[in-house]
């Protein structure tokens, strides 16, 4: 299993975001949040933004969409050569639809459950996602604290995911920091996003402990 690491654009700095994308060029991918202030409370960027990060980044973008009518909004994003495309099942009518419409335009198709919501939708349906993204917080705003207790969630995924035999990645998002990756990646986490884990100081140096600190913790699994 490879671990891979997924600075998120929330905490950068949105004056500079070309010379923060080249800050994290170590990284295995980058964490966009895309927020429109309805489905969460917050408003970040959209198409016209995430089209030009696409255009610049040194690495793959792994886009979080925190939108309503994911069925609607989702293959837009698919659309501009993005690596992934995250929506989640809360705002989605038919997530296995927007999936395959994810997928259709060269994407890699993922869903993201909330903290408070039950993955049973997600697992009745594990061929049509590459990858699932547990949320270990509340979506909306970075630098909030880890939930320990979506770990049960994240565990379930990892043990319906190994019996499947399918190739599913299993993101978390949220309050990921060394003292919190030993959890998650024990858990079944092989995607972890960092926000200010990661932004709070030289992003190699934290990239690097954070990589180094999954791994021990895959090698105890």
């Amino acid at each position: 299993m490879t671990i891979r690491i997924s600075p998120s654009i929330l905490s950068a700095d949105f004056a500079n975001l070309e010379q923060e994308l080249h800050r994290i060029d170590s990284a295995d991918m980058v964490h966009v949040d895309v927020m429109d202030n309805h489905f969460v409370p917050n408003l970040t960027l959209g198409l016209p933004v995430v089209e030009r990060l696409q255009a610049v980044s040194p690495i793959p973008l792994d886009v979080h969409l925190m939108l309503t009518d994911a069925d609607r909004n989702a293959p837009a994003y698919a659309e501009l050569g993005v690596s992934s495309v995250t929506f989640h099942v809360e705002a989605a009518a038919d997530p296995v639809a927007t999936a395959a419409a994810i997928r259709s335009n060269g994407a890699r198709a993922a869903v993201a459950v909330k903290p408070a919501t039950a993955i049973d939708l997600v697992l009745e349906h594990l061929d049509a996602f590459d990858m699932i993204l547990v949320m270990t917080v509340e979506p909306g705003f970075g630098g909030q604290a880890f939930m320990a207790n979506t770990m049960p969630k994240l565990a379930r995924a990892r043990e319906a995911v190994r019996a499947s035999g399918l190739d599913i990645w299993l993101e978390v998002d949220g309050g990921i920091a060394l003292d919190t990756v030993e959890t998650a990646v024990t858990n079944g986490a092989d995607v972890l996003v960092a926000g200010s884990a990661v932004f709070g100081g030289d992003p190699a140096e934290r990239i690097a402990g954070l990589r180094s600190a999954a791994q021990r913790a895959l090698d105890g699994r």
